[in-house]
């Protein structure tokens, strides 16, 4: 549980060197940017460079003559490739857009007039009824034509307006439209719109260079679609051949290009001054000579190596170490928040304790190595975390369904096993150990926040927080009176010795209790800080409020672990369904109910499972001891996913 150590890095040099040192920081793949000008004692004098990216207008036009070639631009090794400056790229990429020009632009000319005339084909094909010439309806002298769709709803309310010059006359309907036109006096035209618009009338408007009939029209605008798509189909296969032909130097001009532009846009985070440059920022502490290393060929740059500390206004980003094990669980914390920089890594904690409650909560042999090998699958093929998860936790699902003794709703299969091993019966009978389930979930639950506690302690101390570490109620001080009610509780009800003596209640109880009340003020003594001044009666009030809510705290977190035990016996009983209704059906149906009922059980409770064990992560436990408010370490490179339009 450690998070990697930072150096903060001071790079210094003349101003004609800050692009190829910029180049340097994203190659080394270490260095976490921060502007500069806030590490500056005197901003007198101080300013920033705020230029226009030279390289942003050639990435531009190679992504559009990408898009219009169909063509993905991929990132490939350009080591090889002496284009370096931006007008080089341009010299490059205008030459190459000559050849895409002419091709392009008539790809781009037919796919809108394609797309036109598809529309112009949906609006006459419901005139078809019509026989007469389009162009001759529009070009009446006295009558005003409008063509268009009346919502079904609406069509028999024209009888109301029968006293109006107009008629209606429908050429086609579905379900929702009549399709149709309506014929009105020129003088009365405005009129009659105005009744057709209160009706929800939608008018259609067929391009002037229509002509003839809606059945000839539609007969032309079907042979010129083919016609123009088969156009198409040749122009893509003209600049498929063109990108055949350039793909590969296209592809190093694109990831050459794009890191340019990339790096050039980090000029904005240094200070300059008098022709001089300065960059800030942090380096892991295990790369801070190889980042020193990639310098040495660029004279006038200095690079300095200092405490992460050294520049209060600096916070150290946050890169967490984990192992094999523990790694996918990040996630899980970075979903809720990276830890500060002197704080601890939580991602081994979160991973043994998921893993663990998920297991518990979700026994069963069967189960569980399905899930284990789905979750390997999906990572193998999706690089996705959850797939990560899902393998381990699948894996303690099996072990504790050993345990428990349940192969996909079987409660009896494993039974000639246990005895081969010694045993008359399975570990653990769910419904026949109710009360030991839910106080075992319990007695898990005690352990996982006193551990809890112990790392707010821990994190308390490194921080030098002592009202934290020693008086808080997740504090030295909390862990006192949390055990000791605990110890004294199960020892007074179990074993019927009552330990709750003056002596302890005073020492154990009443001591602790008044250390979190005055938690504040002792802290403040420790620290040799004054107490701010408040009354008396505001001091009892608010800190007997925040104790009352301590002491709640305690009691529900603890009985919160009960789901622990909760879902233990809400899996069995679901199973305990599924194999009741596969025993009461024939041979096939059988099958299938059980097949069916694991998948069911599997997907809904695994889900349910998941989640309520993340739950208990972050409000029970998380909450004890992680303050999550790191900053992320963002080391500066290229995002070639990263499309600029």
């Amino acid at each position: 549980m450690s998070i990697e150590r930072m150096e903060l890095v001071d790079i210094a040099g003349l101003l004609p060197d800050l692009d190829a040192v910029l180049l340097k920081c994203c190659e080394s793949g270490c260095f976490h940017i921060e502007t500069a000008s806030h590490s500056t004692e005197k901003t007198d004098g101080f300013t920033t460079l705020s230029e226009e990216n030279p390289y942003t207008e050639p990435l531009k036009k190679l992504y559009a003559m990408a898009r219009s070639a169909r063509y993905t631009l991929t990132p490939v090794d350009y080591s090889d490739l002496e284009i370096s400056s931006a007008e080089e790229f341009c010299t490059y990429i205008n030459a190459l857009d000559e050849t895409f020009a002419s091709t392009g632009e008539r790809a781009k000319e037919l796919e809108k007039s394609i797309s036109a005339h598809e529309e112009t084909l949906k609006q006459v094909e419901h005139l078809k009824g019509l026989n007469i010439g389009l162009e001759q309806i529009f070009d009446c002298e006295y009558i005003k034509v409008r063509i268009g769709k009346l919502p079904v709803d609406s069509y028999p309310k024209l009888e109301y307006y029968n006293r109006n010059t107009f008629f209606f006359v429908p050429f086609d309907n579905d379900e929702e439209y009549y399709w149709g036109a309506y014929f009105a006096p020129r003088v009365k035209s405005v009129v009659i719109d105005d009744i057709f618009n209160s009706l929800y009338f939608e008018r259609v408007r067929i391009p002037e260079y229509i002509k003839g009939t809606p059945d000839k029209a539609w007969e032309w605008l079907e042979k010129t679609i083919a016609d123009e798509k088969a156009e198409l189909t040749l122009c893509r296969e003209k600049l498929g051949s063109i990108i055949n032909e350039n793909g590969e130097s296209m592809n190093k001009v694109f990831s050459k290009l794009k890191f340019m532009h990339d790096t050039f846009e980090l000029r904005e985070y240094a200070s300059i001054v008098n022709n001089k440059f300065y960059l800030v920022g942090f380096v892991p502490k295990r790369q801070a000579q190889e980042f020193i290393d990639c310098f040495d060929e660029l004279d006038g740059v200095s690079v300095a190596m200092k405490p992460p500390d050294t520049d209060s206004r600096f916070t150290p980003p946050i890169k967490l170490k984990n192992n094999w094990f523990s790694k996918p669980f990040s996630m899980f914390v970075e979903m809720y928040g990276l830890p500060d920089y002197n704080g601890i890594n939580p991602t081994s904690f979160v991973a043994l304790t998921y893993t663990l409650l998920f297991g518990i909560m979700f026994g069963d042999l069967g189960q569980g190595i399905v899930l284990a090998i789905g979750g390997y699958l999906f990572w193998k093929f999706k690089k996705n975390k959850l797939g990560a998860i899902l393998t381990r936790t699948g894996i303690s699902s099996a072990i504790f369904g050993l345990f428990y003794g349940s192969v996909f709703g079987f409660e009896d299969v494993l039974n000639p096993m246990y005895k081969a091993l010694g045993f008359e019966k399975k570990p653990l009978e769910v419904f026949d150990s109710i009360t030991t389930v839910l106080i075992g979930a319990v007695a898990i639950g005690i352990c996982l926040i006193i551990t809890a506690i112990i790392l707010n302690i821990i994190v308390g101390f490194k921080k030098k927080d002592y009202e934290r570490a020693i008086f808080g109620n997740n504090g030295i001080a909390g862990l006192i009176f949390y055990a000791s009610v605990l110890v004294g509780g199960v020892s007074t009800i179990a074993l019927g010795k009552n330990l709750f003596s003056p002596a302890y209640i005073i020492c154990l109880i009443v001591i602790p209790v008044l250390c979190m009340f005055f938690r504040v003020p002792l802290s403040n003594l420790i620290h040799r800080r004054p107490h701010e001044k408040e009354g008396i009666g505001e001091f009892i009030a608010e800190n007997f409020f925040e104790l009352f809510e301590y002491m709640l705290s305690y009691v529900t977190n603890t009985l919160s672990f009960l789901r622990v035990g909760g879902f233990v016996l809400s899996h069995a009983g679901m199973m305990l369904v599924v194999m009741t209704l596969a025993n009461g059906a024939s041979t096939g149906a059988s099958i299938i109910i059980l097949v069916i009922g694991n998948i069911f059980v599997m997907g809904l409770e695994g889900l349910l499972v998941g989640i309520q064990v993340l739950r208990l992560e972050f409000y029970e436990m998380f909450s004890r001891f992680y303050d999550g408010d790191g900053q992320r370490f963002e080391p500066v490179g290229v995002d070639y996913s990263a499309e600029i339009e």
